[in-house]
């Protein structure tokens, strides 16, 4: 997997992340993982993005992968969606990138979405994979809401979803190495093996139900927009259309400039199932918004 990328660790302030980046070499572009994956769900698409000229950058978010799993709050601030924001702009900088894209898929999402709103001057362009405001899906919450996305609110709960997932993770998460890739699923697998990953992705969607929804309504309260260029992708055979319609008439509302979006005929892991249609997508959306060479010499 990412051959002819690095592969290292790299501390970013509160934590440490992996990370694997191209070397520079064009406008930069961060790709960010949902649950239960790491920056290896990537492996497919990242190469293909280099090869059409950009610095591809894909970590995994604290809490995940062979990055850091901080010990947690009552009020579970350090897995905030501000918090891995943070990281991602430090771990940007660090890397010597002023300025860059970001695409986040799943839970990413939620990190990219922050991103924009808390580092406008960073962000250059922004692609939301099957992703909504986390606010807007629990305002929308009903029985069929509750019925798909029961694990939101079993993962919040203390120490339970740990005993249930540690029992026998491979039952629990499931995972095909053929679609997957052999070298991904492997990795993957050794993440939901890991107890320390296991509470930290699970933190993830305690902050998401509790500091995260409150980040988000307060910055809708205020007016705050993403500013950048925003282009939505959602995958055709998950449930995010069929539960909530339109997505992009719900982004409307958190937007100033949305670029439009469509569906993908793939599964809810987009980037293993469609990696060819994803990355075309991202590549058009990219040309489009980001630009050749931030101010002053240096992306």
């Amino acid at each position: 997997m990412f051959e002819g990328f690095i592969d290292e660790r790299v501390d970013v302030g509160e934590v440490t992340l992996r990370v694997r980046h191209s070397a520079p070499g064009g406008p930069p572009v961060v790709l960010l993982h949902g649950h239960p994956r790491t920056s290896a769900t990537w492996h497919r698409v990242a190469p293909l993005l280099r090869s059409a000229g950009y610095t591809v950058v894909c970590p995994d978010l604290r809490g995940y992968g062979g990055s850091d799993s901080p010990p947690t709050t009552p009020d579970h601030a350090p897995y905030s969606k501000r918090a891995m924001a943070a990281d991602i702009r430090a771990l940007m900088q660090r890397l010597g990138h002023d300025r860059f894209a970001v695409a986040g898929h799943d839970r990413g999402s939620y990190v990219a979405l922050r991103l924009a709103l808390d580092h406008a001057d960073a962000v250059t362009a922004l692609a939301i994979l099957d992703g909504i405001p986390i606010v807007e899906h629990l305002e929308r919450c009903d029985d069929r809401f509750a019925a798909a996305y029961w694990h939101w609110f079993f993962f919040a709960q203390p120490g339970k979803p740990e005993r249930a997932i540690l029992a026998d993770p491979d039952a629990w998460y499931g995972g095909d190495p053929d679609a997957m890739g052999a070298e991904a699923y492997a990795e993957f697998r050794a993440a939901v093996h890991d107890p320390a990953t296991v509470t930290g992705m699970l933190e993830d969607y305690r902050a998401g139900l509790t500091v995260d929804r409150e980040h988000e309504a307060a910055d809708r309260a205020a007016g705050h927009r993403v500013s950048c260029p925003l282009y939505v992708l959602w995958s055709r055979r998950d449930d995010l259309e069929e539960l909530h319609g339109d997505p992009l008439a719900i982004w409307r509302d958190w937007a100033d400039d949305l670029r439009g979006g469509h569906d993908i005929d793939s599964g809810h892991h987009v980037a293993e199932e469609a990696p060819e249609a994803l990355a075309a997508a991202l590549q058009k959306f990219f040309d489009a918004t980001v630009p050749a060479e931030a101010d002053g010499g240096r992306y």
